[in-house]
């Protein structure tokens, strides 16, 4: 087509440097299906308005530019061709007269972007009837009004509906979310508030054991040492190792033996929290060392209340670190308070997904991650990634049932970056595999799925990022593995929010 006629949205000449225009045929567009029931009067002008062309193997046009022209196979063969990441995809392929492709959504006018939705090539010489869409729009709007709007109330109410539903699943997937995450916050939480009750208690335990030592006669030299004996027994509970319930019950007896031995009360009871703060014989060898033998029993009660308070702290910040972590996750899930298109390491959005999920994950489910830490960071919308995501890691677990391993996996394919979720479960039948990203199509019983969680994860992979993904499945081996470009299409701004 000519500069002049892509300006002015299409005039009916050539789109293809190999085009030849010819005569256009009233008799050929009434042998043609979608013209049989127009009067001659309507295909005369048709033939005006529009023309015949010829065109040589090769591109007629191209997914993303500006449909300016409604092309009608009358002899020859087509290809139809959709842009996943970095290929073309072959999408349909025909020789049927009368089939048509390019801008037949100009009856839409200005009400939606009106660019080719995918490329379309021709193998064989093939001749075409084409008209500009600026003559397809008056043909829609003066010859069927009425069609008119019952297409435009169709095209539009299914955007609409599509949308409410897709909204929908999102709002559910993001009740479930909070719900987990409550339940996740609830666990330490009560355990910080457990701890701290807990905590107070030894304080005052430990102003009351003070006291008693204060009360006696220790000259300074003897509180300088109990001091310096809490400071280091304190320094011993962090560096405490777990133990077997063995080797803590063998200790546990060692320790109440000596404790027996030099007549201290309930030596029993103390046992279990020295051996769990790293105190042992040698340490409380260095006490009795330290101090004289009235001194020692409030010394060692003071002590067991020192590293009792140190392990209580320890639990608090543990707990309240659980809650910090949460919290990050869910405004790293979230992204609320980041811009919607951004530069975002996977990982960072895996591992939120996962924590955010990890309340839903029954407990025979195994998750193993296989991450390439070398990856580069990539250009994404991270929130819809995430349910992305979620939706790929829900349909794994589901599938599974209460056991099996969830392995997601990172690396590079090509020259793109790739997510792959692979579970044990029992795979996709083949008959339904083609199916399954489908809009409302699901194989969950009625009310336990909208059939919308593969589509919309695949319209947010391929349509807006550009990407690809994909479904591998055996019994006990499937993979859905989505790909990402590393850098921005160029178009970025159309590409990315169509």
């Amino acid at each position: 087509m000519n500069d002049n006629a892509k300006q002015r949205g299409g005039t009916g000449g050539s789109s293809h440097p190999e085009a030849t225009q010819l005569t256009c045929s009233v008799d050929e567009l009434r042998s043609l299906f979608l013209f049989e029931a127009l009067t001659d009067d309507q295909l005369q002008w048709l033939c005006e308005r529009g023309h015949v062309e010829l065109f040589e193997p090769g591109l007629v046009f191209t997914e993303g530019d500006p449909a300016t022209c409604f092309y009608v196979l009358l002899e020859g063969t087509l290809v139809l061709l959709h842009r996943v990441g970095g290929d073309d995809i072959e999408v349909n392929r025909t020789s049927q007269r009368g089939v048509y492709a390019g801008a037949f959504t100009a009856y839409l006018g200005d009400q939606v972007p009106q660019v080719y939705g995918a490329s379309m090539n021709v193998t064989v010489p093939s001749r075409f009837f084409v008209m500009d869409a600026d003559s397809f729009y008056e043909l829609m709007h003066s010859w069927f009004p009425m069609a008119v709007h019952l297409l435009e109330g169709l095209f539009f109410g299914g955007r609409r509906t599509m949308e409410m539903v897709g909204q929908r699943e999102r709002l559910l997937a993001l009740g479930t979310l909070s719900a987990g995450l409550t339940h996740e916050l609830n666990n330490p939480a009560a355990a910080a508030v457990s701890a701290t009750a807990a905590l107070r208690e030894r304080v005052a335990g430990m102003r009351h054991k003070l006291a008693m030592i204060s009360s006696g006669k220790f000259d300074r030299t003897t509180l300088t040492a109990l001091v310096g004996l809490q400071e280091e027994a304190a320094e011993r509970v962090p560096k405490a190792v777990a133990l077997t319930p063995l080797e803590a019950s063998d200790r546990e007896d060692a320790i109440s033996d000596w404790l027996d031995d030099r007549g201290v009360r309930d030596g029993w009871q103390l046992a279990p929290t020295f051996v769990s703060s790293n105190i042992d014989l040698d340490f409380l060898e260095h006490v009795a060392d330290s101090v004289d033998e009235d001194t020692l029993e409030p010394a060692l009660r003071w002590l067991n209340y020192t590293v009792e308070t140190e392990q209580l702290m320890n639990e608090i910040e543990d707990a309240t670190t659980r809650i910090s972590t949460l919290v990050g996750a869910a405004k790293q899930y979230s992204q609320l308070d980041r811009a919607p298109f951004q530069i975002v390491d996977v990982h960072q959005l895996l591992d939120s997904t996962l924590l955010m999920l990890s309340g839903k994950m029954p407990p025979g489910i195994t998750v193993v991650k296989e991450f390439d830490r070398t990856l580069p960071s990539i250009p994404a919308y991270a929130a819809e990634l995430n349910q992305v995501w979620t939706n790929l890691i829900e349909n794994a677990v589901q599938a599974m049932g209460d056991t099996g391993r969830l392995t997601v996996r990172t690396g590079m394919d090509r020259d793109q970056v790739f997510v792959e979720f692979a579970d044990t479960g029992p795979g996709v039948p083949d008959e339904i595999k083609g199916r399954i990203f489908e809009p409302f199509f699901t194989t969950k019983p009625v009310g336990q799925g909208t059939g919308l969680g593969l589509d919309i994860s695949y319209r947010i992979v391929v349509k807006k990022h550009h990407g690809d993904l994909t479904v591998e499945s055996a019994p006990g081996d499937t993979r859905f593995r989505v790909r990402l470009p590393v850098t921005a299409p160029d178009e970025q701004g159309a590409a990315l929010g169509a």
